[in-house]
């Protein structure tokens, strides 16, 4: 397949196909094509919406306040149920999946950000399905995503995804809103670096963030997620094999190529994000196997240099001190201290508990 790395999104009208409750022929349809995908070596992340409309389902629509409490009740009963249609038909072809509930919060700090990375990549490296949804049985208007679609464009930058999907109801984005305007015709491709002020408009809202749902919402993720190194199709999500024909490249819907590639786009977080006054020095070795790019172990590691978390972005330093990387940091000061020069084997030993071999992940990396 031409992209290996696929995050794909579904939301509420594309699970009901457009109707007041789950549409399971749908779910299992998508679902089959999740694991054509899958059988043909690519990893996939769902983002679902879907929980609220399955738990008014179950609670047999009855009427509520729209306020949050009461949203946060319905996706509280909705979700388990949700999974659980999940996790059924991804069984029907012998797929395990997972359930992985985020807030901005998760996303904002640097801590949850690489706990985060770090569990939906185990689960892909076990060909195991992670579903995330937005955690709306705890979130606060303060730590919101605000909707599944800016949530899965954080996903495809979290997780450095080669295609995000963003399943709607209609084929893709127009030049205006084809069930009033006549005339409006599909956009099949946005490649320029700022997106024209009359699509903003077409799609319901402004360049200013003014607007709301719909295809407002979906031109926002797909401008961020370009912008983090990820091809966007926005489509629609009944037509026949859908995400088997995106995942290969096929024109179709609205196309958003990557304007940065992955690894610019790393290189810019680790370059303009906040350091920590941390460094970590390494030996010669460790120096050696860096530049040819391997991950740094605590084996290499010599000396520690200030106090920083888990997470933080440090300075990597040669046995003469030049500056020689820096990178996201897998264990906070206080365990390096204790892991100097020790091998990774030792590390759950030394302090009960381990987040992995690499003191720096090379996907962490940056050389300089």
């Amino acid at each position: 397949m031409e992209n290996n790395r696929i995050v794909v999104k579904f939301g509420t009208s594309t699970l009901t196909a457009g109707g007041q409750q789950l549409s399971l022929p749908r779910v299992l349809d998508l679902v089959r094509q999740i694991s054509t995908l899958n059988s043909r070596g690519c990893q996939v992340v769902l983002v679902s919406s879907g929980a609220i409309a399955a738990g008014k389902e179950a609670l047999n629509y009855i009427e509520l306040p729209r306020f949050i409490p009461a949203k946060q009740m319905l996706a509280a009963v909705g979700q388990p149920r949700l999974m659980g249609f999940y996790q059924q038909f991804f069984s029907i072809y012998g797929l395990s999946s997972a359930q992985v509930l985020l807030t901005r919060a998760d996303l904002s700090d640097r801590r949850h950000y690489l706990n985060s990375r770090n569990t939906v990549d185990a689960l892909l490296d076990h060909g195991i399905i992670p579903i995330i949804n937005e955690n709306d049985t705890v979130a606060t208007e303060e730590i919101r995503f605000g909707d599944n679609d800016y949530l899965s464009a954080l996903v495809a930058s979290l997780v450095e995804a080669d295609l995000l999907v963003l399943l709607t109801d209609q084929p893709g984005l127009y030049t205006g809103d084809p069930r009033k305007d006549p005339m409006a015709h599909l956009i099949p491709e946005v490649t320029g670096p700022e997106i024209p002020e009359d699509l903003w408009q077409a799609a319901g809202g402004s360049s200013n963030g003014l607007g709301t749902g719909g295809m407002f919402t979906k031109l926002k993720a797909a401008d961020l997620a370009r912008r983090s190194g990820t091809l966007v199709y926005i489509a629609s999500g009944s037509d026949p094999d859908i995400l088997v024909h995106a995942a290969a490249g096929e024109p179709l819907g609205t196309r958003f190529p990557a304007l940065i590639t992955h690894l610019e786009s790393r290189k810019r977080y680790l370059l303009t994000g906040g350091r920590s006054q941390g460094k970590i020095v390494v030996d010669d070795g460790a120096a050696r196997a860096l530049a040819q790019g391997s991950s740094l172990l605590p084996v290499g590691v010599k000396k520690i240099q200030g106090q920083f978390d888990r997470g933080d972005t440090v300075r990597v330093l040669s046995p003469k001190g030049k500056e020689i990387a820096v990178g996201l940091v897998g264990y906070n000061s206080k365990d390096l201290e204790i892991l100097l020069g020790r091998q990774s084997s030792e590390i759950e030993t030394l302090l009960g508990y381990t987040f992995g071999d690499e003191v720096i992940h090379r996907n962490n990396l940056l050389l300089l």
